[in-house]
């Protein structure tokens, strides 16, 4: 697959990101190399390779997730560049 413009600008408006001039082909040049390495990955013959689970040979065991900080919602919202009665405002990213 061939990176171009067109790809570029497609990607970047779906990631609502712009880039022009150098920043562009330094954009279009990574992922040029991302997809010829991919390329080569797939020429791999894993035909006889067990799949993995997990990368190490045991099982993690994961900590029990729990909260350490608690803050009140006002405290929460004191720094909010923009808020709406109870809740944090952010920009429309949407548009329908």
């Amino acid at each position: 697959m061939k990176v171009d413009d067109e790809l570029v600008d497609r990607i970047a408006e779906l990631a609502r990101l712009k880039f022009e001039g150098e920043e562009k082909e330094s954009i279009k040049a990574d992922m040029q190399r991302i997809l010829d390495f991919v390329s080569e990955l797939e020429e791999i013959d894993t035909e006889n390779v067990e799949p993995l689970i997990y990368m190490t040979e045991g099982y993690l065991e994961l900590r029990k997730d729990e909260s350490s900080i608690k803050i009140s919602q006002n405290e929460a919202l004191s720094n909010a560049p923009s808020k709406d009665s109870d809740y944090f405002k952010v920009p429309k990213v949407l548009n329908k």
